[in-house]
């Protein structure tokens, strides 16, 4: 079961594409977006973060950073993070284990894929309690940006 609105977020380690690790516990202090998404390369995959990216200003001002997170390799996220010119961390869960954890695993997803993540986002607060939590219906929806503005507005 994924997580809701009052729990604490797991921590967890995990690569980004500069190959550094980065703990979720790093940014206590500070409000943190999460952003699970299937696939890499993928045209909802890269609206959810292209939106993301296009919205880095107004999270800034919320005092949030923004990560994403999938099962890709870090070496496919640091391409998708260059052609897509993100400017937040992809973090690659490769091993699965923090999908796990935040109840958002696709067990059999498309073309006989098994394991990649169902598309959510979460609002941390600056204490790592959850305090916005959605997991979309479908990998085709997309999660309410103006709903996690809104979430990031109500800790400010």
């Amino acid at each position: 079961m994924a997580l809701s609105v009052g729990q604490t977020a797991p921590d967890f380690k995990l690569f980004n594409t500069e190959k550094q690790e980065v703990s979720l516990s790093s940014f206590k202090g500070k409000n943190v977006i999460l952003h699970f998404f299937p696939l890499a390369f993928t045209g909802v995959c890269t609206t959810q973060l292209c939106t993301a990216r296009d919205n880095m200003d107004v999270y800034t001002k919320l005092n949030a950073v923004v990560l994403g997170i999938s099962v890709d390799s870090l070496f496919s996220l640091a391409e998708f993070k260059k052609q897509q010119h993100y400017n937040f961390d992809l973090l690659s869960d490769f091993n699965k284990e923090v999908i796990k954890n935040y109840g958002l695993v696709i067990e059999n997803f498309a073309f006989g894929m098994q394991g990649v993540s169902k598309r959510a986002a979460f609002v941390l607060d600056k204490e790592g309690v959850v305090r916005y939590a959605e997991v979309t219906p479908t990998p085709g929806d997309l999660p309410n940006f103006t709903a996690i503005k809104e979430a990031l507005e109500s800790l400010n």
